[in-house]
């Protein structure tokens, strides 16, 4: 789709949303989103790793990391703020993978309810309209390769 002819609010709503069942207790999921030992291990997936994680985790925070890629060698900075924060049930980031010259940003929207003492539902949401919709359809496999090991994460699998 193109974003051509779209209105502003049209277009930054565009992106996708991805809904997990995780066995863990909200607290677990919140740490793992706002703790920046433990965002670095699953932002990123199996195949890369981020190095050089800061977090300031409150309204308006900042938080940075770079992510090493498979080759070892290439990287990808990574920056952004924390928009929202309502402990342990939502938080909002945004995020731009262009570093410091990055002028764009999108932004997940992360939505945390018990299932059961300890069973989270996370609804994650990316949007922003900074993307085409083929780009969107990338993102969402990549998040959900996250998602994957972030999932592992908190089950103790990693």
């Amino acid at each position: 789709m193109s974003t051509e002819g779209l209105s502003a609010e049209q277009n930054a709503a565009r992106g996708y949303t991805i809904t997990r069942a995780l066995s863990a207790s909200r607290e677990r999921v919140w740490d793992a989103w706002t703790k920046p030992e433990q965002f670095a291990i699953w932002f990123g997936g199996h195949q890369c790793r981020m190095e050089d994680m800061l977090m300031d985790v409150r309204p308006g925070g900042d938080w940075s990391g770079t992510m090493v890629l498979p080759d070892g060698t290439s990287t990808i900075s990574w920056r952004g703020h924390f928009l929202e924060l309502d402990h342990p049930s939502r938080l909002v980031l945004d995020f731009t993978d262009q570093g410091a010259e990055g002028k764009e940003f999108d932004s997940y929207t992360v939505t945390l309810t018990t299932l059961s003492p300890n069973e989270t539902q996370m609804v994650v949401r990316q949007s922003g309209g900074h993307l085409t919709d083929e780009q969107y359809k990338e993102a969402e496999k990549g998040t959900g390769m996250f998602m994957d090991v972030l999932a592992e994460m908190i089950a103790g699998d990693v």
